[in-house]
């Protein structure tokens, strides 16, 4: 597990059917399919935390997750949802794009001062490759998720483009997430309970960057979405841990060990930072 605070980290098949595509003008073409209504398992027993700890010793020799007890506040349940659609893959630069342009909301940056206040492990340095630069996405990176957005930005962005379409877009709760990333069945990855790192953008493979969404079709959900495990955190809408100042996010990014990118795996982060490690992806709500 790489995601860490200098000191302490603070945390974390087949397709379905599809919904009809929404597609809005210019940048943005986001599809969204449906999670149908019914029950799911949520969270992990004391064998899943166990293949995760053992995954990051035996392939990293890591034993941060262990140490730390990262995995042990996975919470086994099952809980009934109903019906909603979610965006087959986390938000794209380009898409993004479209709403600073529309809105004037600030771009995603940050400052030198305030990525050091953050006591992250990566410095300044490889924030460089991520930065907008008037109002512009980095060169060669549209397809890329959208990084370096708080909580409270990627909420008005699913905001905005809700009210474009006509349709209430918000955030999804952890609960929807999950479900969304490994079905009902409580498997430990979407693609079922084995880790493949074929099948994800993780630190076991590279190549140690975002990459352009959907890259890794056999690493779909039973619902057909894609990148939900490594590729970027996801900001969900759900506190962590009751904390109202901090939110969970899920499935592990590009630069972390395998442990956290089992959906189960939770994590949170302080609703106002913005990372190179955490986008979002939208859901539409259908009851």
């Amino acid at each position: 597990m790489r995601f860490v605070i200098l000191g302490l980290f603070m945390i974390l098949g087949c397709a379905g059917p599809l919904a009809a595509g929404t597609k809005t003008p210019g940048h943005i073409s986001a599809q969204r399919l449906t999670v149908p209504a019914g029950p799911f398992v949520m969270g992990s027993l004391p064998d899943e935390r166990e293949y995760g700890y053992r995954l990051d010793e035996n392939l990293h020799n890591s034993t941060a997750a262990r140490r730390n007890r990262w995995f042990e506040v996975e919470t086994r349940k099952t809980l009934e949802l109903p019906a909603y659609r979610i965006d087959s893959t986390p938000v794209t630069n380009a898409a993004y794009f479209e709403f600073v342009q529309q809105t004037q909301h600030r771009q995603p940056f940050v400052t030198p001062e305030l990525w050091r206040s953050y006591r992250l492990i990566h410095n300044y340095d490889a924030v460089q490759r991520f930065l907008w630069q008037a109002g512009k996405p980095p060169q060669g990176r549209d397809q890329h998720p959208a990084v370096l957005v708080s909580r409270a930005d990627a909420a008005a962005y699913c905001r905005w483009r809700g009210e474009r379409e006509g349709r209430p877009l918000r955030l999804p709760t952890e609960a929807e997430w999950e479900k969304a990333a490994r079905g009902t069945d409580g498997r430990y990855f979407p693609w079922g309970n084995a880790f493949l790192a074929s099948r994800l953008n993780s630190y076991d493979k590279g190549p140690y960057d975002t990459v352009p969404v959907g890259q890794f079709p056999q690493g779909k959900s039973p619902y057909g979405v894609l990148d939900m495990a490594g590729q970027v955190f996801e900001w969900t809408s759900t506190p962590y841990r009751g904390d109202p100042q901090r939110y969970t996010v899920k499935g592990g990014s590009w630069d972390d060990y395998p442990g956290v990118t089992r959906s189960a795996a939770r994590h949170g982060r302080p609703a106002d930072i913005k990372h190179i490690l955490i986008g979002f992806r939208c859901v539409e709500p259908l009851s």
